[in-house]
C-alpha cells in the first residue's frame, strides 16, 4: 500500500529504492560503480540530508549538488539522456511507494533540478554563455 511521506524515515525508503534502482540500470549504473564500491554508504546519507531538505527544510544537506555534478561530468560526459532517465526512475520510485502532497513536490522538485543541471552543465560545456 502506498503511503505519504511523512519523515525522514519515508525519504529514507525513497532514496535507498531509487538508487537500488540506478544501480541496476544500464544507462545510469556506470556513473555510480565507484562510488557504490567505496563509499555508497556515505553518497546514501547524503542524498538523504538532501531530500529532507529539499521536502521539510530540515536544513541538513550541506552541499553544492551542481558542482558535484560537474566534477562528474568531467570525469565521465553526462548528457541529457542521463538526466532524463533519472527523472524518470526518480518518479517511477516515488509513484511506486508514496502519494500525496510531499509525493508531488519530490517529482516537481526533480523536474526543476534535471532542469537546471542541464543547463548549467550541459550548456556550459557545449560553449554557451552562462545564463
Amino acid at each position: 500500500m502506498k503511503k505519504i511521506i511523512e519523515g525522514p524515515e519515508d525519504v529514507v525508503i525513497l532514496v535507498q529504492s531509487f538508487y537500488a534502482k540506478v544501480l541496476e540500470d544500464e544507462l545510469l549504473s556506470p556513473f555510480f560503480k565507484v562510488t557504490a564500491e567505496s563509499r555508497w554508504k556515505e553518497h546514501l546519507e547524503i542524498m538523504n540530508q538532501f531530500w529532507c531538505n529539499i521536502l521539510f527544510y530540515s536544513g541538513q544537506y550541506v552541499g553544492n549538488p551542481f558542482k558535484a555534478h560537474q566534477v562528474l561530468h568531467l570525469i565521465k560526459t553526462l548528457q541529457a539522456k542521463h538526466f532524463t532517465r533519472w527523472g524518470e526512475l526518480f518518479e517511477q520510485t516515488v509513484d511506486d511507494l508514496f502519494v500525496g502532497e510531499k509525493a508531488e513536490l519530490a517529482k516537481q522538485r526533480t523536474l526543476a533540478i534535471s532542469a537546471i543541471m542541464q543547463q548549467k552543465i550541459l550548456q556550459r560545456s557545449s560553449g554557451y554563455a552562462e545564463l
